[in-house]
């Protein structure tokens, strides 16, 4: 058998580099940047106001206090979006709302909580004002020829909204990858069908679209073929011209006769791996026609721990991620976590919480390969290193599934 890291590497060292694509800001959120982004104005443009209230002379305000307020002459009101065509003079103030440009001749806002309008045109400072209270200077949040963002930045909502704010419509990035999906076999069905003898509805193939999706990625589904040969080279040859990478599952493991590797051993050379782990030990991987192709496991729980073990880094690293890989933390587990030594590392589906600065862990449920209820409880994997497995109040790995 071949060890996890060894065929790790091998996936890493042999899948494509990523590829930079110029995309709208509307089509990059999760995509990784591949050149800088430089502000070439400030944000804001203009020095506003932080709040509601008046915008005044500090100096008029000394010797304001609740109990001795300070009457200034409101000259005008001034909403956001629009600049006051008078100053403020000695003595005066302007109502002023969030985000309006600061009058010229004011130097300090004074929340309206601490006034009191008086007739038409006064208001009662009942507090002093320091100058530059509750201004937002101009380029106060960035500044115009700052790097904003640097390479390898991962866009999230709030970078779009940066982006939005200097006026940039498009960004270089490392390319979204299409991702094909693809079922095969006589026993499968799909959907509300009533089952007949032997058959199953297909799990996989919504549960690997759904992961390629949360990997970043965009997700091709190929449907479901049946066992033709035939048929299923049509469907391989098209994919392998349309998308960046491949995913099938089942037919992988040793002795197995399946069309998917009959075909697949037609197109190009893949390997077909035996790895130390469970689930999941039996991998087929290759580059067809440069495409990357993985042949994962049959059994739900198989299939979704070989995707995030070695598929979803391999993706990752395509569309340029400087972290591959799912965070791992120290856990003390709750419950038992035995096995036998066998040779392998088990990865445990497991509930994993936080508390007082601490992860703890217990079993999500069953643990064989085809329990795919207890992996959708599951927000990690225990890594157990070969041996008995853990007692209560052991200290265990933990690969984070959020």
């Amino acid at each position: 058998m071949n060890s996890l890291e060894e065929v790790r590497q091998g996936i890493l060292g042999a899948v494509p580099a990523p590829r930079v694509a110029s995309v709208y800001r509307t089509d990059a959120l999760g995509l990784v940047l591949s050149s800088a982004v430089i502000a070439t104005e400030d944000v804001p443009p203009f020095a506003n106001t932080a709040m509601d209230g008046y915008a005044v002379r500090a100096a008029d305000t000394v010797t304001a206090t609740d109990d001795t307020p300070v009457r200034l002459r409101v000259v005008a009101d001034l909403a956001a979006g629009y600049v006051a065509g008078v100053e403020v003079g000695v003595g005066e103030a302007i109502r002023i709302m969030t985000g309006a440009p600061m009058p010229k001749g004011a130097d300090a806002i004074l929340m309206v909580e601490r006034t009191e309008r008086e007739g038409a045109d006064g208001v009662l400072i009942k507090a002093r004002a320091t100058t530059g209270d509750h201004i937002r200077a101009a380029g106060g949040d960035v500044v115009a020829g700052q790097e904003v963002f640097d390479v390898g930045t991962v866009l999230g909502p709030a970078h779009l909204g940066v982006l939005s704010s200097l006026g940039i419509e498009q960004v270089d990035v490392f390319e979204r990858l299409r991702v094909g999906v693809l079922s095969t076999g006589d026993e499968l069905r799909e959907g509300a069908v009533a089952l007949g003898p032997g058959q199953i509805r297909d799990s996989n193939r919504p549960m690997l679209l759904a992961m390629v999706e949360e990997s970043g990625c965009e997700a091709i589904d190929l449907g479901i073929t049946r066992d033709d040969e035939a048929r299923l080279t049509e469907i391989f040859e098209s994919a392998l011209a349309s998308c960046d990478v491949l995913v099938t599952s089942g037919g992988v493991s040793v002795g197995d006769y399946d069309v998917v590797k009959a075909v697949l051993d037609q197109l190009g050379v893949l390997r077909w791996w035996q790895v130390a782990i469970k689930p999941a030990k039996p991998l087929a991987f290759g580059l067809l026609r440069g495409v990357p192709v993985f042949g994962l496991p049959g059994n739900p729980v198989s299939s979704h721990v070989s995707f995030e073990l070695f598929a979803r880094p391999a993706l990752k690293q395509m569309m340029g991620h400087r972290e591959c890989f799912r965070r791992e933390v120290q856990a003390v587990t709750e419950g038992p976590m035995p096995r036998r030594s066998d040779g392998k590392t088990h990865f445990d589906r497991v509930c994993v919480r936080y508390d007082d600065g601490q992860f703890f862990v217990m079993r999500s449920g069953a643990q064989a390969s085809n329990a795919l209820a207890a992996m959708a409880i599951a927000n990690g994997l225990a890594i157990l290193p070969d041996g008995d497995g853990c007692a209560v109040g052991d200290p265990v790995r933990v690969m984070l599934l959020y």
